[in-house]
């Protein structure tokens, strides 16, 4: 099994900052696991943005929940996180997850004008 993420890696503030998790070999449709949108600020711990589960519900971290969507199209077997509004304290290292037990290799992202 295997998580890919992808997306841009500069985002202008006040812009919206979107990504992709491209999941091989699993079903995002399939349980038990939820998948995740975690992301790390420089020189900071790991912060949890929020996750979908096999049916699609959508979880979020409450100080984000204003400005987060997460989508996912089972076609593609993809999951994709919106966060809208960007500021420069959005700048991070995003993971895409399962669970906790597997983790993309990570997206850097930096809000910058």
């Amino acid at each position: 099994v295997q998580l890919q993420g992808s997306g841009p890696g500069l985002v202008k503030p006040s812009q919206t900052l979107s990504l992709t998790c491209t999941v091989s070999g699993y079903s995002i449709a399939t349980g038990p696991y939820i998948w995740n949108w975690i992301r790390q600020p420089p020189g900071k711990g790991l912060e949890w943005v929020g996750a979908i589960t096999p049916s699609g519900s959508t979880l979020y971290e409450p100080s984000l929940r204003s400005r987060t969507s997460i989508s996912r199209d089972t076609s593609e077997n993809q999951f994709t996180l919106q966060l809208r509004s960007v500021t420069p304290e959005d700048t991070a290292v995003y993971y895409c997850t399962r669970s906790v037990g597997l983790w993309g290799q990570g997206t850097q992202v930096t809000v910058s004008s």
